[in-house]
């Protein structure tokens, strides 16, 4: 095999779907193809249309990786999600916060079905708050099977310290729902039962979406005669087979902006940046930190449900290419709602009656797009205005996404990088690096594969040396059982925070193991 055989990355995002072909570290072949409603015809005609520039076919791929926001856009928008039974290890504690408590009503009126908290759950330091009853989840199993439900999330107090009562809940499931779409709050979440409860259900109302969307991709592939390894891109920068992606859909969230990251991290040749990535619906701002993407240390909210599994640490405003502009008196607003793919219809260059920030950027002489005729009647106090608006709201999410007062370097990437100025408080220098306009792609197509552990481990049992020394044979297998070529691996973080609140030396490790996807190469 070609030690470093061409491979394919696709971003699928709210407004257009990217694709690169890649030879080693060179870019063959890029485009730029609107997102259909469908995801898989947007993708086939992206790789029609990519092959074709690249002059290559199907069968010279090695391998291809698609990065999609269809997960994270399906729960936000409350769509296509399936009905969750959950069941909760931890009674007689924790029965003052139900499952969905702090869930808004437009989500859990869809994803809430039987919820139970029964006996069970684990004190901090591993011991037992209660053993599990079999008859009791037995029956709480017989409320969900009986409501139609087949997707079932399971959490327990501390689950992280020790799984086995939710892997005893699961086999107590799988024996009444053989066909049951099953998720255990440690495979996700961290310290903390209702944001790893809410990663559960969240990743378990994917269920019945997840392997439709995944086929999709597949089918799309086979119509090219592209039968090469599809991975899928994980919201840490790296990437998953497909069969994981189907399990654990959740790890897509902000995939996206993560791939513009790295993608931009690696167009500008830079491991430590800010990259800001606008898109046509918005702009992510991320932080690139030893050559990966900042990973948030608070719990996150997605669509106003507070989580707590893994996630990039990115700020989203909505200004992008697609972004209405209204003038209200001497008061102009861009965003934050915008009309997205419908963009080449709507703008006014392109002969439809919605002002964008995009009719703005022609107006102003910033690009030529479109038909410039069509914005020369724009008032030039609206085009000033509204360029300062922009300039301004990306620089103060930079502000925001700063940990000091200095100045630094700031990668300008994606489809509405024109938008932004060339100059930025609190810049060191700005970059917009050729290929700016399919970072993500890029992004995706050098992602490599990975493996995480996150565990609490005693080091008074263990020892720090045999403790860490598990974590990281752990974290490299998972590694490699994601597609990494083991003699690539290498330990890319080691994280320990003591809990001092626990006994026995307890503390918690985190280890991240990163390789080259096997015959792929460098």
């Amino acid at each position: 095999m070609n030690p470093t055989p061409l491979r394919i990355g696709i971003d699928v995002g709210g407004t257009n779907t990217d694709a690169v072909v890649m030879l080693g570290r060179d870019v063959r072949a890029a485009c730029k193809s609107p997102t259909t409603a469908d995801v898989g015809s947007g993708i086939a005609n992206a790789l029609t249309e990519v092959l074709r520039q690249a002059e290559v076919q199907g069968a010279d791929i090695g391998a291809v990786m698609i990065g999609t926001t269809h997960f994270t856009n399906a729960f936000v928008q409350a769509r296509s999600l399936a009905k969750v039974g959950v069941i909760r290890l931890a009674a007689p504690a924790t029965t003052s916060l139900p499952p969905f408590a702090d869930w808004p009503d437009r989500l859990s009126d869809v994803v809430a079905g039987p919820a139970h908290v029964v006996r069970g759950g684990y004190n901090y330091d591993g011991s037992e708050i209660a053993t599990p009853v079999r008859e009791e989840i037995a029956a709480a199993v017989a409320a969900i099977r009986d409501a139609g439900v087949r997707a079932v999330a399971i959490s327990s107090v501390f689950a992280p310290v020790n799984a086995a009562q939710e892997h005893f809940a699961r086999d107590i499931v799988l024996q009444s729902i053989p066909d049951a779409a099953i998720t255990l709050s440690h495979d996700l979440g961290r310290i903390g039962l209702l944001e790893r409860e809410n990663a559960a259900i969240m990743n378990a109302s994917l269920s019945a979406i997840a392997s439709d969307v995944l086929r999709a991709f597949g089918e799309a592939l086979a119509a090219l005669d592209i039968r090469c390894p599809l991975y899928v891109s994980q919201n840490d920068g790296t990437l998953m087979p497909p069969h994981v992606a189907a399990r654990y859909p959740v790890l897509t969230f902000a995939s996206g902006p993560t791939n513009s990251i790295r993608g931009g991290g690696f167009l500008s040749g830079l491991n430590d940046c800010i990259v800001v990535d606008i898109g046509g619906t918005t702009t992510d701002v991320g932080v690139l930190a030893g050559g990966m993407p900042r990973e948030s240390s608070i719990a996150v909210d997605v669509g106003g449900v507070r989580t707590n599994f893994r996630m990039p640490d990115v700020l989203s405003i909505g200004l992008g290419g697609g972004s209405r502009v209204r003038q209200a008196g001497q008061t102009i607003s861009v965003g934050p709602d915008s009309v997205g793919f419908r963009l080449r219809s709507e703008g006014l260059i392109f002969g439809g009656s919605t002002l964008t920030a995009t009719d703005i950027a022609v107006a102003g002489g910033i690009v030529t797009l479109g038909n410039p005729v069509a914005v020369r009647h724009l008032e030039r106090g609206l085009v000033q205005q509204s360029l300062q608006l922009m300039g301004a709201m990306i620089e103060d999410a930079i502000d925001r996404m700063k940990t000091s007062s200095g100045a630094v370097p700031v990668v300008l990437v994606g489809g509405g990088s024109i938008l932004a100025p060339t100059k930025l408080r609190g810049a060191s220098e700005v970059i917009i690096p050729q290929q700016a306009g399919v970072a993500n792609a890029i992004g995706a197509a050098i992602a490599k594969a990975s493996g995480e552990v996150d565990q609490v481990y005693s080091y008074e049992q263990l020892g720090r040396d045999a403790a860490l020394e598990r974590a990281r044979t752990d974290a490299t297998d998972k590694a490699v059982a994601a597609g990494a070529d083991r003699a690539t691996i290498r330990i890319a973080d080691v994280e320990e925070l003591p809990l001092q609140y626990l006994p026995g030396s307890a503390v918690r490790v985190r280890v991240k193991a990163i390789g080259e996807l096997a015959g792929l190469g460098a």
